[in-house]
């Protein structure tokens, strides 16, 4: 069964993939730091997928924390002159997507 959240997720570290090498040339630390985040966020939508009640949503709730941390990472690299903006763009955009699913699964309408 294809879940469309975690499909994003893997996406997110495609489209980040290219970037964090460049990254790492210049600040390895924050390289590893936002390859672990993005893992964390396709492990615990996986993981939240196999969950119920309060264990599911505290999965995707990590999930969150973990695509803002990301996404943070992101613009610090941008901030530091690791990467541009335009080549930052894309990521930032599945990133936003993934937010959203992950506040939607959280937030379900009444």
């Amino acid at each position: 069964m294809r879940f469309d959240a975690f499909e994003v997720a893997l996406e997110i570290i495609r489209a980040i993939r290219t970037l964090m090498d460049q990254v790492a040339r210049h600040d390895r630390d924050l390289a590893d730091q936002v390859r672990r985040a993005v893992s964390s966020i396709a492990s615990n939508v996986s993981e939240g997928t196999k969950r119920a009640g309060r264990d599911r949503a505290h999965s995707f709730r990590v999930a969150a924390g973990s695509a803002n941390e990301v996404r943070a990472g992101v613009l610090v690299a941008e901030a530091f002159g690791y990467v541009t903006r335009e080549a930052i763009a894309a990521a930032l955009d599945l990133i936003d997507r993934e937010l959203a699913m992950l506040w939607r699964i959280n937030n379900p309408r009444q």
